[in-house]
């Protein structure tokens, strides 16, 4: 398409020379006007490539309305005609800003010449014009390009480099908002036990939208993606449909996905109705990328975590099962021991007493008891611990059958021993974790110590019942009691209960009922007063059905 020129020119027969035989014959699309203040509207209303201006206009002259284009900042390239002898006015016209001149009488080749030389400069400096705007943008382009990689390469460090999760999924939300030019974004997360997408991280959301920090959302088109697991952008019209069009005009969502499974989203707004470029899209794919990593490095750290926690449990599980087994074998070694002590003695001074009369019989049956009881002595000094158990793993344990049976297991022992065992235990379960065989081996211990440091017919009671988020078992004996002062020595064996041992008894000691406990995350307390017997609680905290079903 050719320029479009205009002439401002008074003279009918110079402007039909300019105009018709000249210029348009050259291909030009050419205005004229007649004088300057006409010339000053057309100039505004078609905005000429060049101006043809005659210096000799009536009224406002060609050197004043160069003034007054130059004093608009107009510029366009304008070629002056001046008749022989107006040199002068030539070069007033330059200083004033003129391209180019003619001075007539001239020809149309001469015209046409002058007018495309000041063209040329005109279409060179739109030519400048336009690569210093291409420049500008590819500049623009660059500069957003890097702070598109810089920022991805910062997500990526923070992976790695950030533990607090919450801080993580602000930094990543960040991230994505910045290299999609968005105006609000959220993050959304799968709870893994309700099954329900959580709002983690937020950005520039209404105060009301964003109290809603860690719990279920749905903005309406999460949902479609979660289950298509598919990048989904919308905007415009298309948007009004669903709730989410009230905080804006665009929107994208990309899934974070863990081993194809989608376990989060990245949710992008902007304001005006501007879609999401496919560039842009990418951007934020990279960045749910790196969020997977993070959501999978968490999950294998925890299961880690979890794992090491298991082996530490069963170490410790097994170390106190040795410990139990040694304790048993101590106390059935010391208890053995006793017995078979009396024995010989008795014997003895039977065969030594004058009023005694042996026959050969009795003798030989005696000496055969002896050696058996001998025997015996010896396979009771050759008892030792015991080594190398299996390791025991926790699991729901229903506590109100631990101690009926405990209570139920105990009845001869405290009948053979004159006491009153009774108990108070409830029929509905009351479910703990642990080990069944540590929480056998509690109620042992407790229940032994009370049979043993009990007065004769004395009384031992057993309560077990719920106490808030606990389970609380009481043994209370009536045996002479014990200074609260000393409980702490008597349960880390510093020294043994006081009172004397009334009774025998094969349970573990106080030491390590106190170990047991503390490892099943319990409390073991201790109340007595001095002639008025002993109270033993300890409380397990208890687990929800849901753990339970879970284990």
């Amino acid at each position: 398409m050719k320029e479009k020129i205009l002439v401002v020119e008074n003279d009918p027969i110079i402007r039909d020379f300019l105009v018709r035989q000249s210029l348009e014959a050259a291909g030009y699309t050419v205005s004229a006007s007649e004088d300057s203040s006409s010339a000053l509207s057309t100039i505004l209303k078609e905005n000429p490539d060049a101006v043809v201006i005659n210096l000799a206009l009536p009224g406002l002259s060609g050197k004043d309305l160069i003034a007054a284009l130059a004093a608009q900042h107009a510029e366009l390239p304008i070629v002056v005609v001046s008749k022989k002898g107006g040199e002068a006015d030539i070069i007033s016209a330059f200083r004033l800003g003129a391209a180019d001149y003619l001075v007539w009488p001239v020809r149309e080749a001469e015209v046409v010449a002058v007018v495309e030389r000041v063209l040329k400069q005109v279409r060179n400096r739109r030519e400048r014009e336009e690569l210093a705007g291409k420049l500008q943008n590819a500049n623009y382009l660059l500069q957003q390009r890097v702070r598109e990689l810089t920022t991805i390469y910062g997500v990526g460090k923070m992976v790695t480099s950030i533990t607090d999760q919450s801080l993580l999924f602000e930094r990543i939300l960040e991230g994505a908002i910045s290299v999609t030019l968005s105006d609000m974004g959220w993050f959304l997360l799968l709870d893994e036990a309700s099954r329900e997408f959580r709002m983690v991280a937020q950005r520039n959301l209404p105060e009301s939208l964003a109290q809603l920090l860690n719990q279920p959302w749905d903005d309406g088109l999460s949902s479609l993606v979660a289950m298509s697991g598919e990048s989904l952008a919308v905007h415009g019209p298309a948007l009004r449909r669903f709730k989410i069009a009230s905080l804006g005009q665009a929107v994208l969502i990309v899934p974070v996905k863990v081993q194809k499974t989608v376990i989060g989203m990245l949710v992008m707004i902007r304001k005006q109705a501007k879609d999401y470029s496919n560039s842009e899209q990418h951007l934020l794919e990279a960045v749910t990328d790196y969020a997977s990593i993070s959501l999978a490095n968490a999950r294998l750290f925890r299961a880690l975590e979890d794992r090491a926690d298991s082996l530490q449990r069963l170490v410790e599980n097994a170390q106190a099962g040795g410990r139990i087994h040694n304790d048993l074998m101590r106390s059935l070694k010391n208890e053995l021991r006793s017995a078979l002590q009396a024995v010989p003695g008795t014997e003895s001074q039977a065969a030594r007493a004058p009023i005694s009369r042996w026959t050969t019989r009795p003798r030989e049956q005696n000496g055969e008891l002896n050696a058996l009881v001998r025997r015996l002595s010896r396979i009771v000094e050759s008892i030792q611990p015991l080594e190398g158990l299996p390791s025991p793993q926790d699991a729901p344990v229903n506590l109100s059958e631990v101690v009926y049976e405990a209570v139920e297991q105990f009845q001869h022992y405290a009948r053979s021993s004159e006491i009153t065992l009774v108990s108070d235990v409830p029929t509905t379960p009351l479910m703990v974790m642990g080990v069944r065989e540590h929480f056998d081996e509690v109620l042992g211990g407790l229940l032994s110590n009370a049979i043993k440091f009990n007065r004769f017919a004395g009384q031992v009671s057993v309560h077990l019942k719920q106490v808030e988020s606990t389970a609380r078992i009481e043994i209370i004996d009536t045996g002479a009691g014990v200074p609260i002062d000393v409980f702490d020595t008597i349960k880390n064996r510093k020294q043994p209960r006081p009172g004397g041992q009334h009774y025998g008894g094969l349970g573990i000691g106080l030491e390590l009922v106190n170990e047991l406990v503390t490892r099943h995350r319990g409390k073991l307390w201790f109340n007595s007063k001095p002639g008025e017997g002993s109270h033993f609680s300890v409380a397990f905290p208890l687990i929800s059905n849901q753990e339970t079903e879970t284990r």
